[in-house]
């Protein structure tokens, strides 16, 4: 049942997402990353704007498509609940990849420099930061537009998403080390 709240569940949690839901956050992570990358690919031109816009779509890609499956989901709960989906769908991906991690061990997601929170949170600024010199150096009016729009999904995504559509049903916010830093949780 998409939406689930069924007797033994928690009511507002989501055994799965809806379909809609999912589209949304992949939608929107998809669109700040292939628009972040067009705005570093144009800001810097050349062959160097793309050899780093390009590095930058395969870092944001894998970094929420591959490594996120591998080290987060297998210890969410998500991964475990029978015919879940979570607001990403990653579950469903890591099931395929991994064996089941630790439920105990889903806020080790948040710990260390190179953790998949700061890795998470990397490719959501480095279009950004990267945007911000190449305008300096060479203004351009479309890439001033890519990076309002990135800056505009990002605001989405904090103000919208995380508080109306994903954290708000998640089933595993009061572990989560996102849900906690955005006062989000209920613990």
């Amino acid at each position: 049942m998409v939406g689930n709240t069924s007797p033994g569940n928690i009511p507002g949690m989501y055994t799965r997402y809806p379909a809609s839901s999912v589209a949304l956050y992949n939608g929107a992570t998809i669109a700040h990353y292939l628009v972040g990358g067009a705005g570093i690919i144009l800001g810097y031109g050349s062959w160097i704007g793309l050899l780093i816009g390009l590095l930058y779509l395969t870092f944001a890609l894998v970094q929420m498509y591959i490594l996120m499956p591998m080290k987060v989901c297998p210890n969410c709960i998500y991964y475990r609940l029978k015919d879940s989906l979570c607001i990403s769908g990653m579950n469903l991906f890591s099931r395929k990849l991994t064996p089941p991690g630790d439920v105990k061990s889903f806020s080790v997601r948040a710990k260390g420099a190179l953790c998949p929170n700061n890795l998470y949170i990397a490719a959501l600024a480095i279009p950004i930061i990267a945007m911000i010199p190449a305008l300096i150096i060479n203004f351009s009016v479309v890439v001033l537009i890519l990076l309002l729009i990135v800056i505009g999904l990002l605001v989405f995504r904090i103000y919208f998403i995380f508080p109306k559509v994903a954290c708000v049903h998640c089933r595993a916010k009061n572990i989560c080390p996102n849900a906690k830093s955005m006062k989000l949780n209920t613990n």
